[in-house]
């Protein structure tokens, strides 16, 4: 979350920023209850103070009327005490609940939007490849050289989940370890992070694990979900954890499974592997000092340029308008490779984003470092795809894929999956 103080102090601009984050969010509301917090946390103490004067005065020596009428007067105290508390818990639980639907301030070079259409392509890199023939979807690809079952993993699992086969499965580990490589190179701190996280944790990096819009699996009567991202599970690893400055900045890169409802996510543009209820995906996270979170936010970026980068795609860079960055980002940029089975003449669609969140989950989540002077302050934490690996398979089969219907194997890749084709069944 933001720093509450400042809910008076930038009113219009937090006013401003949710507005253009296509939020509705009642600022006016929460500051009502941050008053009335205030005021009732105000005269509690007063009545505190009241009741300890009151059991000072009980140990003097006092004739039966006065220690009578005091014992009446410390009941009183103690009753309205114990109603102001009450009072004042469902106050402070209104009050946290409606304060975390405050998103973070957006960088001012991000582009003012309302949806993913008014993003803006900052960089583009390659050139689609030209086909002599019409190209396949990964969908057929996959049917076609027996490397997806689709249909098996309805009947078991239901729709959007999928069985990976044959060659498939040794790509994907190729994909896997490629891009671990390639972090690993960069210092990042390997991680196999748990599947399920609890829901304060979720809350904290700003996943909403509850109600119809989540995109979130609830493990039913054990306050957990299943994750989406291991975003979550790095993000959750230092906790109401206290850091020293000499350990920043922390690099980790987590490999999970993700679990996602994707309510709505349909037609076209979801079809396959895509959108699908599970995947495994490679995470980047960074906690750093609030100094070098741009520049750690733009190593993201270029990590991930350089895994798609060399296995030869063709890809954009988009800079996210601020309706479409969700609610804990300050900027994000996401990667979109071309994929020429998407749409009538080939799409580009997202393979990577990376966020800079700077101290909104920190706070929430209470991670904070010491400085050298010795103080307590909010690190900024960032995340970033290394490699979603259906989305990354989708691409390197789409873009690979030769006229007699094999499928190529991108150089970087050959030495992992040990073969440099897919041939074609007959």
């Amino acid at each position: 979350m933001i720093d509450l103080k400042e809910l008076k102090t930038r009113h219009d601009e937090i006013a401003k920023n949710i507005s253009d984050r296509n939020m509705h969010v009642n600022i006016d509301e929460i500051i009502e209850l941050q008053d009335k917090r205030s005021a009732l946390m105000q005269e509690s103490e007063a009545f505190r103070a009241k009741r300890n004067e009151n059991a000072q005065k009980m140990k003097t020596k006092l004739d039966n009327e006065t220690r009578q009428a005091l014992i009446a007067e410390g009941k009183q105290i103690k009753e309205a005490i114990a109603a102001m508390e009450a009072e004042l818990n469902e106050i402070e639980k209104d009050y946290q609940e409606k304060a975390k639907t405050i998103p973070n301030y957006y960088n001012p070079k991000a582009p003012v939007g309302k949806e993913d259409k008014d993003n803006t392509a900052i960089k583009f890199v390659g050139e689609p490849p030209k086909f002599d023939f019409k190209p396949l979807d990964h969908v057929q690809l996959g049917e076609s050289l027996d490397l997806i079952d689709f249909d098996t993993a309805t009947r078991v699992s239901g729709p959007k989940f999928y069985y990976l086969k044959n060659q498939a499965v040794i790509l994907q580990m190729a994909l896997e370890r490629y891009a671990m490589d390639i972090v690993m190179k960069h210092g990042f701190t390997p991680f196999i992070t748990p599947d399920i996280a609890k829901e304060e944790i979720l809350n904290g990096i700003g996943f909403n694990p509850r109600g119809a819009e989540s995109n979130i699996y609830t493990v039913e009567g054990t306050g957990t979900c299943l994750v989406g991202t291991a975003e979550i599970t790095l993000g959750g690893y230092y906790a109401n954890q206290i850091l020293d400055q000499s350990q920043l900045p922390i690099k980790m890169t987590g490999l999970s499974h993700c679990f996602r409802r994707e309510a709505g996510g349909a037609g076209q543009y979801s079809k396959g592997l895509y959108r699908v209820h599970q995947f495994s995906k490679l995470e980047m996270f960074i906690y750093c000092l609030p100094e070098d979170s741009d520049s750690y936010h733009e190593q993201l970026l270029a990590i991930e340029e350089e895994i798609f980068s060399g296995l030869g795609l063709a890809y954009r860079i988009v800079d996210t308008c601020t309706g479409d960055l969700g609610a804990p980002a300050y900027r994000k940029f996401d990667i979109e490779a071309w994929m020429p089975g998407r749409g009538d003449q080939g799409e580009y669609g997202e393979v990577t984003s990376t966020s800079n969140c700077t101290d909104y989950q920190a706070r929430s989540l209470q991670i904070r470092y010491r400085d050298s002077e010795g103080k307590l302050q909010f690190v900024h934490m960032l995340n970033g795809t290394a490699m979603a690996l259906s989305r990354a398979m989708v691409a390197v089969l789409e873009n690979y894929q030769n006229a007699d219907g094999s499928i190529s194997m991108p150089e970087a890749l050959v030495p992992l999956t040990g073969f440099t084709v897919i041939p074609a069944r007959k």
